[in-house]
């Protein structure tokens, strides 16, 4: 679209903005219960249509994306939207924007009268949610797709428009070139922006928009996961090994809470059998799911990683290399805690740490940046581990197998999902 054409767009939405305001917060909210529920059915009509149309255009394996999205929007319901509101916004009532009822608490709550949201990544769930959160506070969304999930945004605006064509029309989805400036200039125009991306997009968007409008940036995110001594014993291992290969096949280790490397508490020939332990499960998942074809420079990567590895190994450091045939899948022990390139698309390094300190102090540079941390077999020591976790910055501590699972309301970046979209008056006239 172009520049002039997007700032029309904008327009549009201030118009349909204040028709979706004279109807009450209660019942908007209701409507998006409902297509979240909608969503999170397997069966209905809307996952029918989603599903295809993404594997088609990320390359994303079907039989994994149709596992994947039941266990990742397992939890994302009707009625945890209804909590999430409760609990970031308090009564309903405060949404309201009518004279016809106090807020409760004396407190009001509403959204900008515009929202741009400048989507980034592969993963479905994130820009489901980012889309959705302006639409609770009323706010109409322009959207831009990322070029690497051109489906999501599309499929979302038919599908409200199929439940309330009123709600429908405040989610507007533009394509633009990612080198338009004046285009981007025109859709950085809203009162509200939301951008995910890399650091330096971040900054980039932070320079064009100055308050009194609003930027809600989400940046560069990793994340990991960590194997106590407590996972002992054959049986065990496989288990944990087999939660983990989840977290790492699931959307091809493309999001930013998909593990890029595996802390184990122990020696080397520990941190060895259970890098065996992960092969053998990411190759099981290999044949459920097949991966999605890598980008020529990513698969160059890790055949680069591969022989890297190798190259250490027979010059007698203790690295150890399980891999598929192609690039399907890597397994690389190391022998020290050093940060080496994660290409992704289920590539997964190992690090022995002599004890739970040192593994602390491997994550410590990544405090500024990390996601997700998955724990387990730590015992008595967990409850320290995960205080130190939280310290560096991690947003979600969680078990093997639901990293890619975060519950509706998490905090992503250490914040709430709704409040920072959010402008608070505190009315004190109701004394």
């Amino acid at each position: 679209m172009t520049p002039g054409a997007i700032a029309e767009e904008l327009d549009r939405l201030r118009a349909a903005g204040e028709r979706l305001r004279r109807r009450t917060a209660r019942e908007v909210l209701e409507l998006l219960a409902r297509l979240l529920d909608g969503w999170r059915d397997p069966g209905s009509a809307w996952r029918r249509r989603l599903e295809p149309e993404l594997a088609a255009a990320t390359g994303f394996a079907p039989a994994m994306l149709h596992e994947g999205l039941a266990l990742a929007l397992a939890g994302w319901s009707g009625e945890a939207l209804l909590a999430l509101v409760a609990r970031e916004l308090g009564e309903v009532t405060r949404l309201e924007t009518g004279p016809w009822e106090a807020p409760a608490g004396g407190v009001r709550v509403s959204g900008f009268e515009t929202t741009s949201v400048l989507l980034a990544g592969a993963l479905p769930t994130p820009s489901l949610l980012a889309l959705l959160a302006p639409l609770v506070l009323r706010s109409p969304v322009l959207a831009r797709p990322s070029s690497h999930d051109p489906v999501t945004a599309r499929a979302l605006a038919r599908a409200l428009a199929e439940l309330d064509p009123e709600l429908g029309a405040c989610l507007s989805v533009v394509s633009f070139p990612s080198d338009d400036d004046a285009a981007l200039g025109a859709f950085l125009g809203a009162d509200c922006v939301v951008a995910t991306g890399s650091d330096a997009t971040l900054a980039s968007v932070a320079a064009r928009v100055a308050p009194p409008r609003r930027l809600v940036g989400y940046g560069h995110r990793v994340s990991f996961a960590g194997l106590g001594p407590e996972v002992a014993g054959s049986a065990a291992l496989r288990a944990a090994a087999d939660r983990l290969s989840l977290d790492v096949a699931l959307f091809d280790q493309l999001g930013c809470l998909s593990p890029v490397a595996l802390f184990v508490v122990g020696d080397a020939a520990r941190a060895a059998r259970a890098g065996e332990a992960l092969a053998a499960a990411l190759a099981e998942r290999e044949a459920r799911w097949p991966r999605g074809p890598a980008p020529p420079e990513v698969a160059a990567a890790i055949a680069a990683e591969r022989s890297d590895a190798e190259l250490r190994a027979a010059a007698g450091r203790p690295v150890a290399l399980w891999r598929s045939r192609g690039t399907e899948w890597t397994v690389i022990v190391e022998a020290d805690t050093l940060w080496r390139r994660a290409p992704l698309h289920r590539f997964l390094r190992l690090h022995p740490v002599p004890d739970v300190a040192a593994c602390v102090a491997a994550l410590a540079p990544h405090g500024p940046h990390l996601a997700g941390v998955a724990l387990e077999g730590f015992g008595a020591a967990e409850p320290a581990l995960a205080a130190a976790l939280a310290r560096l910055g991690a947003s979600r501590l969680c078990r093997f197998g639901s990293l890619q699972a975060p519950p509706l309301g998490w905090h992503h970046d250490g914040r709430g999902v709704l409040a920072p979209l959010a402008r608070f008056c505190d009315d004190e006239l109701r004394g």
